[in-house]
């Protein structure tokens, strides 16, 4: 049956219903049905933390994917997202009966539609840009509703509910999510290929990332990592931002470390905030903090207000995170899952650590973007000093013929690299790790570190 978008049903929905309800993105969006008083329904494989999360806050979860297992009323929407399989009998079921089956793209369309909405982009470092926008805004009292792609550590969420017309998306390229968007203010923090399952060429990536920044609306403002700004053409109001190239219209200087965070000063045209406080590893998010800066100076927020906020940014889940910190013992989890994201993360790594020995245990996720990206893999992971690689976490897809993380350990030159199982890992890397070590991934390594920590400590 299909779906027209051509109105929002949003202001009369009393009954919501997510397929794959415990997707970190998805889960915003229940958030914000919740804080709305919609009733939400919803369905995900297995049990977990957020999933855990989102019944206490009020959601009625089913694991069962069977249509005898929906609630018995009427549902005005029903979102899904495309990481669930095509086959699943209820998305089967609803592409057949349900008027209003659309995806988590197409609900956050609808927002942008009744917002002033700032959208984040970039083929990494979004999630961290976004929260750090997100907890600015909150923090300093200026306000906005946010809808995050990671856990704030500030809040232990990634819905932020606000007063204003104000909010703040991550603005995903996956599926070209992003093209459905209408943002006030646009960023895009990085281009790489990405996603080349979709997009079959880097090309295409560049093009999409195009298509996004024209959307901005013409009295906006789009804010391009210097690097970027020559690949995107548009005649909205650009300001370029680079942690420290000074011909950019937005920059850092005076960046040093002091007390295990980093100190720097953002030049925003002709204002300048000094002496800003990050509590986060690697020069990468100096540079996102910077865009949180700037886009804050724009929205007329105090330089003293912005210190304050950005002082008491605590991070998000999973980037750069630190579990343990010790003399004994350093671990750090990182959601790191390209060659970009894990080069800043193992060079912010090591600014941090100077003189330890670094161990890496990286679990690939998809065999498309290992097999995509093999080479490009192999070189930035021969950077640590010992390395561990896991089997390679499949997410949507099915196993790729000679795609495995023994093939990619063949790839790389260094002598320290160790194929290790799902099983046995852990007891593994405790008996073998240096000081300093480090988790990369985006599948389920994660879910690991309780255990980890237990027989580190």
């Amino acid at each position: 049956m299909s779906t027209s978008l051509t109105q929002n049903p949003l202001q009369h929905a009393k009954n919501v219903y997510f397929i794959g309800i415990g997707g970190i993105g998805m889960s915003a969006l229940v958030r914000y049905f919740l804080h709305k008083g919609v009733n939400v329904f919803g369905y995900d494989k297995t049990p977990s933390e957020l999933t855990s999360a989102l019944e206490k806050e009020g959601a009625v979860i089913s694991f069962q994917d069977e249509v005898e297992a929906l609630p018995v009323l009427d549902l005005d929407i029903v979102v899904y997202t495309p990481a669930i399989p095509s086959t699943s009998n209820l998305l089967q079921h609803f592409k057949a009966h349900h008027p209003y089956l659309v995806k988590r793209s197409d609900v956050l369309q609808w927002i942008t539609q009744t917002y002033k909405a700032i959208c984040i982009a970039g083929t990494h470092g979004k999630t961290t840009v976004s929260s750090m926008v997100a907890h600015v805004l909150h923090h300093s009292g200026f306000g906005c509703t946010a809808f995050l792609g990671g856990i704030m550590s500030n809040y232990q969420t990634n819905f932020i509910a606000g007063t204003n017309d104000w909010c703040v998306i991550e603005a995903d390229e996956y599926d070209r999510s992003f093209l459905k968007l209408s943002p006030t203010i646009s960023v895009v923090n990085s281009v790489d290929a990405d996603h080349l399952d979709i997009y079959k060429t880097a090309e295409a990536v560049v093009e999409a990332f195009g298509l996004f920044v024209n959307k901005t609306a013409t009295n906006g403002a789009v804010y391009l990592q210097q690097k970027v700004v020559p690949f995107v053409q548009t005649s909205i109001l650009v300001k370029s931002f680079s942690c420290q190239d000074a011909t950019a219209d937005v920059f850092a200087k005076d960046i040093r470390i002091e007390n295990g965070c980093y100190v720097f000063t953002a030049v925003c045209g002709n204002i300048v905030v000094p002496n800003i406080h990050l509590q986060m590893g690697g020069l990468h998010n100096v540079e996102n903090a910077l865009v949180a800066v700037a886009i804050a100076v724009q929205l007329g927020i105090s330089s003293q207000a912005i210190q304050d906020a950005v002082a008491s940014f605590q991070g998000v889940k999973r980037r750069f995170q630190y579990h343990l910190n010790t003399h004994q013992q350093v671990l750090i989890d990182d959601y790191a899952h390209h060659p970009t994201e894990l080069q800043a993360l193992i060079t912010g790594v090591k600014a941090m650590f100077p003189n330890d020995t670094i161990s890496l245990v990286f679990q690939p996720h998809l065999f498309s973007r290992t097999s995509d990206l093999v080479n490009e893999f192999a070189e930035v992971l021969a950077a640590v000093d010992q390395l561990f690689l896991l089997p390679i976490y499949p997410a949507r897809e099915l196993p790729v013929p000679g795609v495995t993380s023994e093939w990619l350990a063949s790839k790389i030159k260094a002598e320290k690299v160790t194929v290790l199982s799902t099983d046995t890992w852990v007891d593994e890397v405790v008996q073998h790790t240096s000081r300093v070590l480090v988790l990369a991934g985006a599948g389920d390594i994660d879910t690991y570190i309780p255990s980890l920590v237990n027989k580190l400590a």
